[in-house]
């Protein structure tokens, strides 16, 4: 780690905690050649590979903006759209993987919208799973109902 300051090539580590969401850690340095503090703040990247073989880097603003067009209409807050893509991100960091399947992250989403909103799940499982008959809107209603 280069100091700020001085560019030295080296760093000691003083203080290290995790954020509030413990997603990151904070770490307090000092540079051992012009004595100055300063902070770092690191994260584990989490990449999303897509169908088409591109990885990209995962973003929470993604996974909000598509629940939202299933909850168009609906009685869910932008509150409740953060929360869900919190709940997403930290199931898929739970995996230890540091590249996740696209379809894995569809897959992450529809319990925590399961529990949001039944009607936004139907809408968002229809198109994600693909369902092309009303056998598999039944079978998914007769879920929500047991």
């Amino acid at each position: 780690m280069y100091c700020p300051f001085c560019r030295h090539a080296d760093s000691r580590v003083i203080d290290s905690r995790t954020s509030d969401d413990g997603s990151a850690i904070r770490r307090r340095r000092q540079c051992p050649q012009c004595q100055k503090r300063f902070t770092t703040i690191e994260t584990a990247s989490l990449m999303v590979t897509k169908r088409s073989g591109v990885t990209e880097p995962f973003s929470r603003d993604k996974i909000i903006s598509g629940v939202r067009k299933a909850c168009q209409g609906r009685p869910v807050t932008d509150a409740d759209l953060a929360l869900l893509a919190q709940q997403v991100e930290e199931t898929l960091r739970a995996t230890g993987a540091a590249s996740i399947e696209a379809q894995d992250i569809g897959l992450a989403i529809l319990d925590p919208l399961r529990n949001l909103d039944h009607v936004a799940y139907m809408r968002f499982a229809s198109v994600y799973q693909a369902w092309d008959s009303l056998d598999d809107f039944q079978a998914a209603i007769e879920d929500l109902n047991s």
